[in-house]
C-alpha cells in the first residue's frame, strides 16, 4: 500500500484521468473530493461490497432457477416426433 500524505486543497493523481483531492479535515475526518470520468465507478468500501455481495446472491438465485428448470424439463422428457395423421 502506497501511503501519502496531503494538506487541504492538495490533490493525488491516479492514472492520467483521476484527481483527489483533500477537501476539508475535521478532527479525524478527512473529506476528499474526486474528480474521475463518468465511466468510473467511485464508492465508499462498504458500499462497494454491499454491491458485490447483492450480485453474487443474485447470480446464486439465477443459476438456481435454472438447474430447477434444467432439472424439470430433463424430467419431462425430450418432446418426441409426432407423425401427420392419414385422413
Amino acid at each position: 500500500m502506497l501511503v501519502l500524505s496531503r494538506q487541504r486543497d492538495e490533490t493525488i493523481i491516479i492514472g492520467d484521468n483521476i484527481e483527489i483531492t483533500v477537501v476539508d479535515i475535521r478532527g479525524e475526518k478527512v473529506r476528499l473530493g474526486i474528480n474521475a470520468p463518468r465511466q468510473v465507478q467511485v464508492h465508499r468500501k462498504e458500499i462497494y461490497s454491499a454491491i458485490t455481495r447483492e450480485n453474487t446472491q443474485s447470480t446464486q438465485v439465477c443459476l438456481n432457477d435454472l438447474n430447477v428448470a434444467n432439472n424439470n424439463l430433463r424430467r419431462l422428457g425430450r418432446p418426441t416426433k409426432t407423425t401427420p395423421r392419414s385422413q
